[in-house]
């Protein structure tokens, strides 16, 4: 039977932001150019695969903003989860469950 973890309240919160902003950066990077400066689209055959993108605009200042401010965020919460002192309660294997299980619970919000 799987173990649950009684995880604090902040660290949960981290995990939950951490969710909302990952999907939302993988969201805008999706809808962005593939290229972030303006390119020449190309077509090459000669590998594996054939490889095709079309011309490339690439990104406004507003949208590197966007992706940098996402980024750095992401980086700064999974810095909070992975370190949290929560960790330091437990130990081997109960430590590894805990984490892979953190990353599968969601938090309740009201609607």
């Amino acid at each position: 039977m799987a173990e649950t973890y009684d995880f604090p309240g902040d660290l949960l919160a981290g995990q939950e932001e951490l969710h909302q902003v990952r999907a939302e950066l993988s969201a805008l990077l999706k809808r962005l150019p593939w290229s972030v400066e303006p390119l020449d689209g190309f077509s090459d055959d000669n590998g594996w695969r054939r490889v095709e993108r079309p011309a490339s605009p690439g990104w406004t200042a507003d949208e590197q903003a966007e992706v940098e401010k996402l980024r750095q965020r992401e980086h700064e919460l999974a810095v909070f989860v992975s370190t949290h002192r929560y960790w330091a309660e437990l130990t081997g294997t109960d430590r590894m469950d805990a984490r892979a299980g953190l990353k599968h619970t969601r938090t309740q919000n009201p609607a």
